[in-house]
């Protein structure tokens, strides 16, 4: 239910699960993790997207119940995109929900279709979101606006969350195309130099 392509040092991580909104069950978060710790040294730039109209909704809500709601594969997810030395893009083929928003901010750059949204409904479902998430929330928004989102429980339309700086930028066209566009000079660059601007942004 995670299909991987491999372009020419580019990487496109799917999830492909549309009849269940692309929820999460733990043997698919556990070959997400693989994926991206393999990516840190077998990719030059890596992609996340969804199939059919929903990037995730985030837990799959048996595999919540049993326990992968605060499961560490998030964390270690999230932390494995971060650590990537080209450059991350979460392309948002639909709403972002749960969970699944830690790959999202863990991304270097969020790219969505049009008439997305963006929640993460932790308070209202009693979890605490993953340890790196809010600080990583807060980074883009700012504190206000990260607790309008984690603790007002607001659903954040795409084209506000372009202003919030939460998404970089709405795509019209082809959302892989876009991708591919924007990760283009990192993977025609030499993988030192790209590293090494990746760490001066910080």
């Amino acid at each position: 239910m995670i299909r991987l392509d491999q372009e020419d040092g580019l990487w496109i991580a799917t999830i492909d699960r549309p009849d269940k909104a692309n929820s999460l069950t733990a043997a698919m978060l556990e070959d997400l993790c693989q994926i991206a710790e393999d990516a840190l040294t077998g990719a030059r730039g890596l992609v996340l997207t969804g199939a059919g109209k929903v990037f995730s909704a985030g837990a799959d809500l048996e595999a919540a119940k049993a326990g992968l709601a605060v499961s560490p594969l998030w964390e270690r997810l999230s932390g494995a995109i971060a650590r990537h030395p080209g450059l991350t893009i979460c392309a948002m083929n639909g709403t972002v929900a749960g969970g699944a928003m830690g790959m999202a901010l863990a991304c270097d750059l969020r790219i969505s279709v049009a008439g997305a949204k963006v929640f993460y409904p932790v308070m209202k479902l009693g979890f605490l979101p993953q340890p790196s998430d809010p600080a990583r929330l807060a980074a883009l928004v700012g504190p206000a606006r990260a607790k309008m989102i984690l603790m007002a429980g607001q659903k954040i339309p795409v084209d506000e969350a372009l202003i919030w700086g939460l998404v970089d930028r709405i795509v019209s066209g082809d959302l892989l195309d876009e991708a591919r566009a924007l990760a283009s000079d990192t993977l025609g660059a030499e993988a030192d130099h790209a590293r090494a601007i990746k760490k001066l942004i910080g």
